[in-house]
């Protein structure tokens, strides 16, 4: 069975069954065999139907109206999702499947609250009015913690890809703030939406979090969330207090800093579970208030990960989830300091 692509056409799709039908009135074989699968009649409709069902959906139409929602979803567009629902209210709620991308599947929420990264590029960008069509969806009868079983509920998801607006979304709407994500989910196992927003450097959702009463567990989301009182302590464990400094300086919060390394954190400190080290991991995502910081408390910026990176390697082959502008604030920061290149 064959898959989406991630920006489909229907003008292409048109063009490809009508090729596929042109193969077979000229007698090509495999073109054939494609429309008797199907049909009998070597027929437009017939050639529409073969290559549906080569995409898993059980006719044209309803490959047509896949193509429309994803585009609707994708552009956006409350106007058009509004007529779509209104003659289909299904697509509300029915899973989106049979793309490239997105291979597992996905609720239409869940879709939404990943459009901050587009799949097709590998780049990460600013969307608006994601919390506009999350409402609408929602309005609609999509369920505000996900369908059960599902690996992980759409706050989650929308953590996991920094979608603020969407979170304050599901958030009005009554999702659960502490539901963790199954044992096998893609993202942080067993982890709740502030987990998740805290180790994949989504600032401005574990903001919106704790704001709106999510449940702080651990120094390390507490450094996250800007705030270690009462969590960092002479019994706060050494591993624990490392991986502290690593979200700190993930999420530049220059104070919870400073108090870590006053309270004894190496500032070249490498978490030994998870081989963070807080500047490489601020280099790396696009922290410069971050990197000064640690560079005012002595960081090396020629300290090199397992496989000889140095900071500004890992800045330079970034992609910009933070945008450009912070990674090349981070190079200018780091380039003059650097004795190590990359290649030398």
């Amino acid at each position: 069975m064959r898959d989406l692509p991630a920006r489909p056409d229907l003008t292409q799709l048109r063009h490809q069954a009508k090729d596929l039908l042109h193969e077979a009135k000229l007698g090509d074989a495999s073109a054939e065999a494609r429309i008797r699968a199907v049909s009998e009649r070597r027929t437009l409709a017939a050639a529409r139907l073969a290559l549906a069902r080569e995409y898993g959906f059980p006719n044209w139409p309803k490959l047509k109206t896949e193509v429309v929602r994803r585009e609707i979803l994708d552009d956006r567009d409350v106007d058009r999702l509004a007529a779509l629902l209104q003659d289909e209210p299904e697509l509300a709620t029915s899973p989106m499947e049979h793309w490239c991308d997105h291979p597992q599947g996905a609720s239409p929420l869940g879709y939404v609250a990943m459009l901050r990264y587009d799949t097709s590029r590998d780049l990460w960008r600013d969307v608006s009015g994601t919390d506009v069509v999350a409402t609408a969806l929602l309005d609609a009868g999509a369920p505000v913690d996900g369908e059960p079983g599902a690996s992980e509920t759409p706050l989650i998801t929308a953590a996991s890809y920094g979608d603020a607006a969407v979170a304050r979304a599901l958030i009005e709407a009554g999702a659960d703030l502490d539901a963790i994500a199954s044992p096998d989910s893609g993202g942080v196992p067993g982890g709740t939406a502030l987990l998740h927003a805290a180790v994949f450097g989504m600032t401005e959702v574990v903001d919106v979090l704790v704001a709106s009463g999510a449940r702080v567990d651990g120094v390390e989301v507490a450094a996250a969330a800007g705030d270690v009182t009462g969590w960092l302590t002479d019994e706060t464990p050494p591993d624990a207090a490392t991986r502290a400094l690593v979200m700190a300086a993930d999420h530049q919060r220059l104070d919870v800093i400073a108090r870590l390394i006053s309270h004894g954190v190496p500032v070249d400190a490498v978490d030994p579970v998870w081989g963070g080290h807080p500047l490489r991991t601020a280099a790396a995502n696009g922290r410069p208030a971050s990197v000064r910081c640690l560079l005012d408390h002595g960081a090396d910026p020629d300290r090199t990960d397992d496989e000889g990176r140095t900071p500004l390697d890992l800045c330079r082959r970034a992609r910009p989830a933070a945008g450009s502008t912070a990674l090349q604030e981070v190079e200018a920061t780091l380039e003059p300091l650097t004795s190590r290149m990359e290649g030398a």
